[in-house]
C-alpha cells in the first residue's frame, strides 16, 4: 500500500496585502505627482487655475453686458456665463491632459507597476477635482458678491460636471493613442474643437434656438452637459432635451475604444 505524502498547505504570500492595494496606492501617488507638477509648491499655480476661467467670464460679461439688457437665464451675466464656461474648461483641460498622459509620464511607465491607464486616470482625477473646486469657489463668490437669490441643486451641478469630465476622459483616451501614432492629429484636433466654444451653449440656451438649429446641436454632448449644469443653478430652468444616457454612451464608448487600443499598443506607444 502506497503512502500518500501530503504537502503542507501553502503559506500566504507576504506580498498579498500590498498587491491587493497596489493600484490605489499607485494611482494616489500619480495624482499627487500630477498636482505638484501642474501647480508647483506655490499658490501661483492654484491661482492661475482660477484666473483663467475668471478672465473669460469677465470678458464675456463686459461684451454682452453692453449689447443685452439681461442674460438668457436669470439676471446676472457673470453667473450665466460661468455656468457654461467652467464646465467647458473642465472638458478642455481633461481632454488635453489625458491625451498627453503617455508623453508626460514616459519615464514612469517603464516601471511594471505603472500602467498607461494609471496615468490616464491620474490626469482625469487631478483635472476633474481641480475644476470642481474652481467651480464651487467661483459660483459661491458670484452668488454672495451679487446677492443673487438662487436655489442650487448640487446634485445636478455635480452630474453636469461629471458628464463633462467623462467626455474629456473618453475623447482624451482616444487621442492619447492617436497622438502616439499620428502626431499631426493634435493640431487637427485643436482646429476642429475651436468652434465647440461657440456651439456648446456658452452664450445662449437650447430653447432660444430655432428648431432647425436645435435638431443639429442636440447631438453635441457638451451642449447637454452645460444644460444640466445650468439646471442645477437656475431652479426654474427645466432642460427637457437633455439625455444623460446619450452623453454617457458617447463617453464610455470613446473610453472603451481608447483604453483597448492603449493596452494593446502600449509597448509601441512607449517606444515612440
Amino acid at each position: 500500500m502506497e503512502m500518500q505524502v501530503l504537502s503542507p498547505p501553502l503559506a500566504a504570500s507576504p506580498v498579498q496585502g500590498p498587491v491587493r492595494f497596489r493600484w490605489p496606492r499607485v494611482l494616489f501617488a500619480l495624482v499627487v505627482r500630477e498636482m505638484s507638477t501642474k501647480f508647483g509648491r506655490s499658490w501661483g499655480g492654484y491661482l492661475w487655475a482660477i484666473a483663467e476661467p475668471v478672465g473669460g467670464i469677465l470678458l464675456l460679461t463686459f461684451i454682452f453686458g453692453l449689447a443685452l439688457r439681461k442674460p438668457p437665464l436669470g439676471t446676472n451675466f457673470a453667473l450665466f456665463y460661468a455656468s457654461g464656461i467652467i464646465p467647458f474648461f473642465l472638458f478642455s483641460k481633461v481632454t488635453g491632459s489625458v491625451a498627453g498622459a503617455i508623453d508626460s509620464n514616459r519615464g514612469l511607465l517603464t516601471y511594471p507597476v505603472v500602467q498607461p491607464l494609471d496615468a490616464v486616470f491620474a490626469k482625469f482625477i487631478t483635472d476633474f477635482l481641480t475644476m470642481l473646486v474652481v467651480g464651487a469657489l467661483l459660483y459661491s463668490f458670484l452668488i454672495l458678491y451679487y446677492g443673487l437669490p438662487v436655489s442650487l441643486d448640487v446634485a445636478a451641478i455635480f452630474n453636469g460636471f461629471l458628464l463633462m469630465g467623462l467626455l474629456g476622459l473618453g475623447f482624451g483616451t482616444m487621442n492619447c493613442v492617436i497622438y502616439g501614432f499620428w502626431p499631426t492629429w493634435k493640431h487637427i484636433w485643436n482646429v476642429l474643437t475651436k468652434p465647440l466654444f461657440f456651439l456648446s451653449g456658452m452664450f445662449y440656451t437650447y430653447e432660444s434656438l430655432p428648431p432647425r438649429a436645435q435638431s443639429v446641436l442636440w447631438y453635441n454632448p457638451l451642449f447637454q452637459a452645460v444644460g444640466l449644469t445650468r439646471a442645477g443653478i437656475y431652479s426654474g430652468y427645466d432642460p427637457v432635451y437633455i439625455s444623460p444616457a446619450y452623453v454617457l454612451g458617447i463617453s464610455l464608448g470613446c473610453f472603451t475604444v481608447g483604453a483597448y487600443l492603449l493596452r494593446r499598443h502600449s509597448s509601441r506607444l512607449l517606444e515612440r
